[in-house]
């Protein structure tokens, strides 16, 4: 029985490996597929570009207004959705949520075992020594 337990072992984990890599190679080619022009997109090698033109083999990326470069499909890592592409390109954060008001009105926070100087430090007076 461990005999088997052996042989059956690295079956399973070569199985799995395949697997893995077979859903990867999918996901991939799904992505090239889906190219259309005016995608912002992100190559292997780590820049942001936007498809001006999808042929068979390759994709026409405008790396700067008035630039363009010539890629095979697979040099593509990632289509960027429209909000994150303008955020990496033009500087801009991605929306952010607003703080609540309740953050700000939180006491500053003290070491102090009496507690009296918590409102000491909030009226900007400093703590009295002992």
């Amino acid at each position: 029985m461990a005999n088997l337990l052996i042989f059956l072992l690295p079956l399973v984990a070569i199985f799995l490996m395949f697997r893995s890599q077979k859903k990867r190679q999918s996901q991939q080619q799904q992505m090239q597929t889906a190219l259309q022009p005016g995608s912002g997109v992100r190559t292997i090698g780590g820049m942001y570009a936007m498809v001006k033109a999808v042929n068979e083999e390759t994709v026409e990326l405008e790396i700067a207004p008035g630039v363009v470069a010539h890629y095979i499909k697979g040099a593509i890592a990632a289509v960027l959705e429209p909000l994150e592409y303008d955020a990496i390109i033009n500087g801009r954060p991605l929306e952010e949520s607003e703080p609540e008001a309740d953050d700000a009105a939180e006491k500053p926070l003290s070491l102090d075992k009496t507690g009296d100087s918590d409102e000491a430090t909030a009226n900007g007076e400093a703590p009295e020594s002992k």
